[in-house]
C-alpha cells in the first residue's frame, strides 16, 4: 500500500501505529476464537432446541455490545482526560477475566451474565481508533485507520479457524475461552511495553466539560450525527448474520465431523477478503474522498449479500461470503476517518466514545435480531434482512453524508 506524503503528527507516531496494528490483530484473533463456538457450546449449558440455540446465540453475542453502548461515552471522556492507553489496558484486563469466567460456566445464565458484564469495561477497538487518530498526521488518517482495520480483519480471519480447530482437537468447546483469556493478557503486556502515547492532559477548564457536553457536540454537528447512523446501520447489518453462520453451515452440511472448523472457515473467509480490500479502500478514501468510498463499499456489500439467500452449497456459500468481505471492510475505517477529520484531536476520545455507542448498539441489536428471525422465519431470511439494511444505509449515505472539506 502506498504511503501518502506526511503532514504533521505526534513524535514516534509510526511506532505507535504499527504497534497498535499488531496488538489489534492479537486482540481480535483471541476474541474471534469464540465466534463459531458459542452456538455449539450452548447445548452443554442446557439449551436444547435449534430455535432456542438461535435465540440464545443472538442474545449472548449481542449482550456485551448492548451494555458497552451505554458505558462507551463514559470511557471515551475518561480517555480524553487521562489518555487512551489507559483505556486499552482496562479493556484488555476485563476481556481476559470475563472470557475465562465464560469458559467455567455451568449454565446459560452464568454464561450470559459474564458476557454482559464484560460490556461495562469493553471498548478496546474504539480506544485503539481514538489513540491512533490522536497521534497520526491528519492527511494520513484514512490510511492509518485502514491499516488498523487490517490488523483487526486479519485477526478475524485467523481467530475463528483457530478457535474451531482448538475445539475439534481437544474435544472441548470450553478450551477456546481459556485460550482467549490467555492471549488477551499477552496483548495487555504488549500494550504496556510497546504503545507510546504523546498525551497532554487537558487544562482544568477543559476537564469540567461533561459527557453531556460531548453529546451536545455530537448532536450539533449534522455531519457527525449522520455518520453515527451510518455506523449503527453498518454494524447492525454485518452482525445480523453472526449467530446464524454456524447453524447455516450445519444446515448445508449436516452433522459432519469437524463442524466447528468448517464453521470457523465460513467466518474467516470474510476476514480474508477484508484483508485484501480494506487497506486499498482506506488509502483511496484519502485520495478520492471518504463519502465516495462509503458509497462504493455499501453498494458492493449489498449486491454481494443477496445471493446468499438462495445458496445450497457450502463452497458457494464461502465464495459469496468472500465477495461480501471485499466491500464491508471499507465501511468502518472510512466512516471513522471522516469523523476524525471533523473534530479537533483533543476531543476525539469523547467523540469516538459517543460514536462507538452506535457501533456497539449495532453489534448488539444485529445478532439479537438475526437470532430471532432465524428462530421464527428461518435462517435464509437473515441474509435477506442484511441485504435490505445495506441498501438502506447506502441511501442514507447518499442523502445525508457530506464529503469532508479542508478549512
Amino acid at each position: 500500500m502506498t504511503d501518502p506524503s506526511p503532514t504533521s503528527g505526534s513524535p514516534g507516531w509510526q511506532r505507535t501505529l504499527w504497534a497498535m496494528v499488531g496488538i489489534q490483530f492479537i486482540m481480535t484473533m483471541s476474541v474471534s476464537f469464540l465466534s463459531p463456538i458459542i452456538p455449539l457450546m450452548l447445548p452443554e449449558l442446557g439449551v436444547e432446541s435449534v430455535e432456542a440455540v438461535g435465540i440464545w446465540t443472538g442474545v449472548i453475542t449481542g449482550s456485551t455490545s448492548f451494555v458497552a453502548a451505554f458505558a462507551s461515552p463514559i470511557w471515551g471522556r475518561i480517555a480524553d482526560r487521562h489518555g487512551r492507553k489507559l483505556s486499552l489496558l482496562r479493556s484488555s484486563i476485563a476481556i481476559g477475566i470475563f472470557t475465562g469466567l465464560m469458559g467455567l460456566a455451568t449454565d446459560v445464565w452464568w454464561f450470559f451474565g459474564a458476557r454482559a458484564v464484560m460490556g461495562v469495561f469493553a471498548g478496546f477497538t474504539s480506544a485503539a481508533i481514538a489513540l491512533v487518530a490522536s497521534q497520526v498526521p491528519e492527511r494520513r488518517l484514512g490510511w492509518a485507520l485502514g491499516w488498523l482495520s487490517t490488523g483487526q480483519l486479519v485477526g478475524s480471519l485467523v481467530g475463528p479457524v483457530v478457535g474451531g480447530v482448538l475445539a475439534d482437537i481437544t474435544g472441548s468447546y470450553r478450551t477456546p475461552f481459556f485460550w482467549t483469556a490467555g492471549v488477551t493478557f499477552i496483548a495487555l503486556i504488549l500494550v504496556w511495553w510497546f504503545v507510546r502515547e504523546d498525551f497532554t492532559p487537558p487544562k482544568p477548564s477543559e476537564k469540567s466539560k461533561s459527557i453531556a457536553g460531548g453529546l451536545r457536540l455530537l448532536i450539533a454537528s449534522s455531519g457527525i450525527m449522520a455518520l453515527f447512523f451510518v455506523l449503527l446501520m453498518a454494524q447492525f447489518s454485518v452482525r445480523t448474520v453472526q449467530p446464524v453462520v454456524t447453524l447455516f453451515v450445519q444446515e448445508l452440511l449436516g452433522d459432519v465431523p469437524q463442524i466447528a472448523t468448517l464453521a470457523g472457515v465460513a467466518f474467516s473467509i470474510t476476514g480474508l477478503a477484508n484483508l485484501i480490500a480494506a487497506p486499498f479502500l482506506g488509502n483511496r478514501s484519502d485520495v478520492i474522498g471518504y463519502r465516495r468510498v462509503l458509497l462504493i463499499s455499501l453498494a458492493g456489500a449489498a449486491v454481494t449479500s443477496i445471493p446468499q439467500i438462495w445458496v445450497e452449497s457450502y463452497w458457494l456459500f464461502l465464495a459469496e461470503r468472500f465477495a461480501v468481505g471485499l466491500f464491508i471492510g471499507g465501511i468502518l475505517p472510512t466512516a471513522n476517518a471522516l469523523i476524525g477529520r471533523s473534530v479537533p484531536r483533543e476531543q476525539r476520545g469523547s467523540v469516538f466514545g459517543m460514536t462507538a455507542s452506535a457501533t456497539f448498539m449495532g453489534n448488539s441489536l444485529g445478532p439479537l435480531t438475526g437470532g430471532l428471525i432465524a428462530a421464527s422465519l428461518g435462517l435464509r431470511w437473515v441474509f435477506a434482512l442484511t441485504a435490505l439494511l445495506l441498501v438502506a444505509n447506502l441511501i442514507w449515505v447518499w442523502v445525508a453524508v457530506k464529503e469532508h472539506r479542508e478549512g
